[in-house]
């Protein structure tokens, strides 16, 4: 037994120092695949394994060299296919009146130009179903306009009667002025004589009572006496006669003032009557003016009705649904009816980005596109490389949010003419499609790096270039 031991020693150690022989020669050769012990065998390194480690070692120096590749940075949207212009959107005609459809004139999907008739409808409201409502409109029209006239001609009348009043008023006034003036000159001349009548009587009582003294003293006869009595009592008589005459023309003056004033007034009262009357005549032209031009009024809106019962189309396009179908369904005003797509669209496409990257966009910049139903393979850092996508340029940029978008941001991309051509002709007004605003090109391990930390993407150039203005 000890034999034995000692013989499976040596032979461990006999190959243990072939094996370091092997290992430190230059030409290294392989280690026997079977040496007979086991032990020998469990050290040998699988050959499968050796395979593994130079691929992952591949693949590891092939990763770390991609991160030194350039990245395009971009930011990615979704939205639809839509027209640039507003009018070249798909319209829903609407029925300016209510009524009830009588006729359809077109068939969904048919090409219709601008005027053509699309259907008539009826009138439902009551006041509206007799067929000659305008001409009796027509008819109170006339009539209104001959009362007016009338009115007028009144109107007209009563002015000429206020100017012959005011005329006859100026006269009369001039009269009654002049008997004033007149009876004032008659009072001066009476005062005046009642004066003198009143010196005379003075004078002749001065001179009778001195003939009684002279009469008493002998001197004088009685019958010259009596002669100056004589010419006293007359001198009395005369001055009672002037101051009669001089307060009648006192009277006459005063009377003569009154009648100055009643026919002012007379007159006056007359003239306010008569303006009273036109006042009342032109306050009844204007209420039937009113009334007319309600009336004019009411007859063009009913001819525009009229126009209404035939709906037309607003421009040339394809009739693409019809909102209501059969004969005798009812309209609402203001209810949409048929939709029509416009002929020719100016195509573009609406993308929603977030607030936090509407600051690196801008007017002019490319955006690349793919849309729903063409087949493509898109590679976002490495545009060049992508298959199957259009390029656009953001033409518009909204000024506010959209609160259907969740708080998103509109841009409008039109085709880049310059660079990729136009879009297919088959695409169709609200086809989905996905976008990329390119942005600047940084390193694949900056672009992780920047991922992994949530920052945006890079503002080196963006903030120089952006713009909100729309061309």
């Amino acid at each position: 037994m000890n034999e034995v031991c000692s013989e499976f020693h040596v032979a461990i150690k006999r190959q243990t120092i072939h094996m370091k022989n092997n290992f430190s020669s230059k030409n290294k050769q392989e280690i026997p695949a079977n040496t007979g012990l086991e032990a020998i065998d469990l050290l040998e390194s699988p050959r499968v394994g050796r395979i593994l480690v130079r691929w992952i070692i591949g693949i590891g120096l092939g990763l770390l060299s991609m991160l030194f590749l350039p990245w395009q940075q971009n930011i990615q949207a979704t939205g639809a296919v839509t027209a640039l212009s507003p009018e070249n959107r798909p319209q829903t005609i609407q029925s300016a009146i209510p009524g009830q459809i009588a006729k359809w004139y077109v068939q969904e999907g048919e090409f219709v130009q601008k005027g053509d008739t699309i259907l008539h409808i009826r009138d439902v409201q009551d006041e509206f179903f007799d067929p000659d409502l305008l001409v009796r409109f027509d008819e109170q029209i006339t009539a209104q306009e001959a009362a007016i006239i009338s009115q007028r001609k009144n109107a007209s009348a009563l002015r000429r009667q206020i100017n012959a009043l005011q005329s006859a008023l100026s006269v009369e006034l001039e009269q009654a002025q002049n008997r004033v003036e007149q009876t004032k000159l008659q009072l001066v001349s009476d005062s005046l004589e009642f004066l003198a009548a009143l010196n005379n009587l003075e004078i002749a009582e001065d001179q009778w009572e001195r003939w009684q003294k002279l009469y008493k003293a002998g001197t004088k006869s009685f019958t010259e006496l009596q002669q100056r009595e004589q010419m006293f009592q007359q001198a009395v008589a005369t001055k009672g006669s002037r101051e009669n005459s001089f307060l009648a023309t006192k009277t006459a003056l005063t009377n003569a003032r009154m009648e100055l004033g009643r026919v002012e007034a007379s007159y006056l009262n007359d003239i306010s009557s008569s303006e009273s009357s036109l006042s009342s005549t032109i306050a009844n032209i204007h209420d039937a003016e009113r009334y007319f031009a309600q009336l004019r009024n009411q007859y063009a809106n009913i001819r525009i009705r009229n126009q209404q019962y035939y709906m037309l189309a607003p421009q040339d396009g394809f009739v693409v649904r019809a909102l209501f179908a059969g004969i005798g369904e009812t309209i609402s005003q203001g209810e949409g009816v048929v939709t029509i797509m416009p002929e020719n669209p100016d195509k573009a496409v609406e993308l929603y980005v977030r607030p936090m990257d509407v600051p690196l966009l801008s007017v002019g910049r490319k955006v690349r596109l793919e849309f729903d139903g063409w087949p493509a393979l898109q590679f976002s850092g490495w545009p060049n490389a992508a298959v199957g996508t259009f390029g656009g340029v953001i033409k518009v940029i909204d000024y506010v949010e959209t609160p259907s978008q969740g708080g998103r941001y509109r841009i409008l991309a039109v085709p880049d003419l310059e660079s990729d051509g136009d879009w297919p002709d088959q695409l169709r007004l609200g086809s989905g499609v996905q976008g990329f605003a390119l942005l600047e090109e940084v390193p694949v391990w900056y672009e992780l790096w920047r991922l992994y930390n949530g920052f945006p993407p890079s503002l080196q150039d963006s903030m120089e270039q952006t713009s909100y203005q729309n061309p």
